[in-house]
């Protein structure tokens, strides 16, 4: 059970303090939206790479934009050791996670709610990381969509053995984890739940908590 805070929820006027508040987190999950593919601007290349030099913490890197396959490479030769794109907007998927592969990252996908696992069915062997969204991609805050639950049950049947991380993204927190981890996820963005709390790290340790406690 992995938790991945979500920075887009942090201060960003304090981004290095703000990471270093959640010494226990798995990973830091980087919302970089282009104003395009979603309604909101966020962070690019620059900023990433600035926070790869603040910290040894894994980076997951959630490129809601389009035309990743022109930018997702960028990010995993940054440094980023996780890069996820939206099938919804990548040309070649295929040639796109390889190449991230290529340089040292691990690949995901990302499905936005309305999008059918049965869509990546056929790639599946050429990813390391599927993202459901339980929200509509675009801002923090949003309330959990339970209709995507069949969705990442469907997910968890395709990945079966495979070393293949199963993450969720919207609405994570105390009071949906635990009917996520029995869908079958294994990795969760937590964002206004985790920056909002009085200790973010505390919360962190304790989501992390509720959901191993729920797979055991």
């Amino acid at each position: 059970m992995r938790i991945t805070p979500s920075i887009l929820n942090a201060d960003f006027a304090r981004l290095g303090e703000e990471i270093a508040r959640v010494p226990s987190a798995d990973a830091l999950h980087i919302d970089v939206m282009d104003n395009h593919f979603v309604p909101n601007l966020t962070f690019g290349l620059p900023v990433v790479e600035r926070l790869r030099a603040a910290t040894t913490a894994m980076l997951d890197i959630h490129l809601m934009i389009e035309h990743p396959d022109t930018w997702a490479p960028a990010y995993a030769e940054a440094g980023a050791e996780s890069v996820t794109f939206h099938l919804e907007a990548a040309a070649a998927p295929v040639r796109l996670a390889r190449e991230l592969r290529a340089r040292g990252a691990r690949a995901g996908v990302a499905l936005n709610p309305a999008t059918p696992v049965a869509a990546i069915a056929d790639i599946v062997g050429e990813i390391d990381l599927i993202l459901i969204m339980s929200v509509e991609p675009g801002f923090g805050g949003q309330s959990f969509l339970d209709l995507v639950l069949p969705k990442v049950a469907a997910a968890r049947r395709l990945i079966g053995g495979a070393d293949i991380w199963l993450q969720m993204d919207g609405g994570i927190a105390e009071a949906t984890i635990e009917r996520c981890v029995d869908a079958g996820a294994d990795t969760f963005v937590a964002g206004s739940a985790v920056y909002h709390a009085d200790d973010p790290d505390a919360m962190v340790r304790r989501l992390r908590a509720l959901a191993e406690a729920r797979a055991r």
